[in-house]
Formats: structure tokens, C-alpha cells, sequence
């Protein structure tokens, strides 16, 4: 099947991908009026298989879904669709993760409660060719608010929970965190596991990614501090 063309006279298309519905449907409400809709995915791997048989304008992309990062996307994305502007809409309020997503390709970085003005002007913005980073973005990090600027759901984690995440992050196994910490390979694997359902990703390579991702986040920090 040959891909959706746009033609001179139609509004600018738009491709929707996060795994919130509720969010999607806010957004799809929002922005109805000004664009065309033309595709919808909840999932890296739909947003893969949709790219095959439908083209946008300007991809709105959230940071994390629950079977990979966002991060991990945007290069996959611009192999099949060079032409199509990537805009980052995410609750992940750093800029170490706004760099690293602009160095992936992404044209610009909103947060998921900038006001319907500011989403506009982001994407009028990067359908113009610039690149639109929120002015609510820190120009630097700040290690006091990282964590919840990350993931908000970080903080749920218990004490336990915590220290398991940062040593995944660390790039230790499980067996060498069940020997760190004291306990049983079975113990971690629970905690991995309950680690997974509160942050609402699907498999253990997603978790691991962004335990690095968070881990690096956190480092930039320290080293700003210490500037």
C-alpha cells in the first residue's frame, strides 16, 4: 500500500502517540479544529507499523510508553519519515532530556501541561523549520527536583524499590544486586517487577533503559552542581 500524500491545499497532518487515551483524546480535541488527525498510536511498535502506510507533517511523541522510550523512537522514526517533524510532549520536565532528545532528532520539547496556546505555537514552530524547547524547560538541571521532574511515579517507589532502580541503573544484574543488598535473586525479581507496574513499562529492557536513562540524568546533574 502506498503511503497517505498530502496534498498543497491540506491542513497540516498531525500523528498522535502516547498510551495515555485519556491524553490522546484531550489532545485530539484540542487540536481538531487547526489540523488533520491522521493517525493515533498507543505503542512504539504501532508507531512503527503505522509510519509504513501513513505520513504527517509533525509527529507528537511521548517519552515513554510501555514497550520502549521515546528516545529510542526518534531515529527509527526519521529512517522511515526524514521529512517529518518530531514534537516531544512529555512529563519528563529536564533539560538533559530535552538535549538528548533534540541530539536524537526531535524538533522540539513541550511539557504535557503547557497550556493549548504554547502546544500551538510549539507546533507552528517546528512546522516552520525551528525548533521550539519550552521556555518552562531549565536551562540547566536541578538534582533537588530531577527526580520528580522525570517521573513523577519515581517517587511512589519505596525505600527498597528505590535502591534496586538505582542499581539497575547502574548497570548491575540481578544477581549482583541480590548479593549487594543481602537478599535472594527471587526477592529482586519481585521488586523489579512491582518497580515495572508503577512505572508503567511493559517489559524488563524498557525498565533497565530507563533506569540508565535516569541514572545519567542524575550524574549531569551532580557534575552542574559541581561546576
Amino acid at each position: 500500500m502506498r503511503p497517505e500524500a498530502a496534498s498543497d491545499t491540506a491542513r497540516p497532518r498531525l500523528i498522535l502517540v502516547d498510551d495515555h487515551r485519556m491524553f490522546v483524546d484531550g489532545l485530539r480535541s484540542c487540536l481538531a479544529a487547526t489540523y488533520d488527525i491522521v493517525g493515533v498510536a498507543y505503542r512504539g511498535d504501532e508507531l512503527l507499523a503505522l509510519l509504513k502506510t501513513r505520513s504527517a507533517d509533525c509527529l507528537l511523541l511521548d517519552l515513554q510508553l510501555p514497550d520502549c522510550l521515546g528516545l529510542d523512537l526518534i531515529p527509527d522514526v526519521l529512517a522511515q519519515r526524514p521529512e517529518m517533524r518530531i514534537l516531544v510532549v512529555t512529563m519528563f520536565l529536564d533539560r538533559t532530556l530535552a538535549d538528548a532528545a533534540l541530539a536524537a532528532g526531535a524538533h522540539g520539547f513541550i511539557p504535557k501541561d503547557a497550556g493549548r496556546k504554547e502546544l500551538k505555537r510549539a507546533i507552528a514552530d517546528v512546522l516552520a523549520g525551528e525548533r521550539h524547547v519550552s521556555p518552562r524547560v531549565p536551562r540547566t538541571s536541578n538534582r533537588r527536583t530531577s527526580l520528580e521532574a522525570l517521573h513523577p511515579a519515581l517517587q511512589r517507589l519505596t525505600p527498597h524499590q528505590q535502591t534496586v532502580f538505582r542499581l539497575i541503573g547502574d548497570g548491575k544484574s540481578e544477581t549482583e544486586i541480590a548479593h549487594s543488598l543481602g537478599v535472594g535473586s527471587s526477592t529482586i525479581t519481585f521488586h523489579k517487577q512491582r518497580i515495572q507496574q508503577t512505572l508503567g513499562l511493559e517489559t524488563r529492557a524498557t525498565l533497565v533503559r530507563f533506569a540508565v536513562l535516569v541514572r545519567g540524568c542524575l550524574e549531569e546533574d551532580g557534575a552542574t552542581e559541581s561546576a
